[in-house]
């Protein structure tokens, strides 16, 4: 990873937790002991059980955060794009990363060591109650995720995640603004990817999907929410 210098006052990432709270004149002293990274597209910034280096922003680009399931499969759990947080499962209870986390094209990130955020968390309630929030939403999303698996069958779990990525990254020129491959869907909807292929092939048919490559485009969006809605995906 590139080592690279970037000023928080002058971030476009509204939905940042730094940015958010950088009104407050104490943040100042923590914001100078940051460091950015450049990180390419494909490389792996984090690793599962490696010992625990702080909280990283994402500034701009896009990651997708893995955990390590049966017979050793990575199986993605989230993916975020500029303004998220990375790294933060354990964070405060364990000295090691719960996850995985590489970047999916060239992605600029901004670490705080656990020293500066247990001073920020220390001495900032405001940030610490916002972070707790935080926190709640995820849980509450993990939760729905593990009912999700239990509850819809494959085509189902694809097309929950179609719909989950139009929304987080939107559509542009008819394409969502992410490129996954097969075995990234497939990771991330808890099939294999010859399943989710079968899928994407049958969506594809049915007029309900479009492809380019490892990007997809969304054709009959409402089509897609009534096949989930008796799960409530939103």
């Amino acid at each position: 990873m590139k080592e690279d210098h970037l000023i928080c006052y002058s971030c476009v990432n509204e939905n940042c937790f730094i940015k958010k709270h950088l009104h407050l004149e104490q943040m100042k002293q923590y914001v100078a002991k940051k460091h950015s990274f450049v990180c390419k597209k494909s490389q792996q910034f984090i690793t599962e059980g490696a010992p625990l280096q702080g909280l990283y922003f994402i500034c701009s680009g896009k990651v997708k955060t893995v955990k390590t399931g049966i017979n050793g499969r990575e199986q993605i759990v989230r993916l975020t794009k500029n303004g998220d947080t990375i790294g933060f499962r354990g964070f405060g209870t364990s000295k090691r990363y719960l996850i995985g986390a590489y970047a999916l094209e060239d992605t600029v990130l901004c670490n705080f060591s656990n020293e500066t955020m247990m001073e920020i968390l220390q001495h900032i309630p405001e940030f610490t109650y916002a972070l707790m929030l935080f926190y709640a939403d995820e849980l509450n999303k993990s939760e729905n995720n593990i009912r999700k698996i239990a509850h819809m069958n494959v085509r189902e779990r694809v097309i929950d995640l179609l719909l989950y990525i139009h929304r987080k990254f939107g559509q542009v020129n008819g394409l969502i603004d992410i490129e996954l491959s097969r075995k990234e869907i497939a990771d991330f909807a808890g099939t294999t990817e010859e399943q989710a292929i079968r899928v994407l092939s049958s969506l594809k048919k049915g007029a309900l999907i479009k492809t380019e490559g490892k990007r997809v485009g969304i054709l009959g969006l409402s089509e897609l929410r009534s096949e989930i809605m008796e799960h409530k995906y939103f």
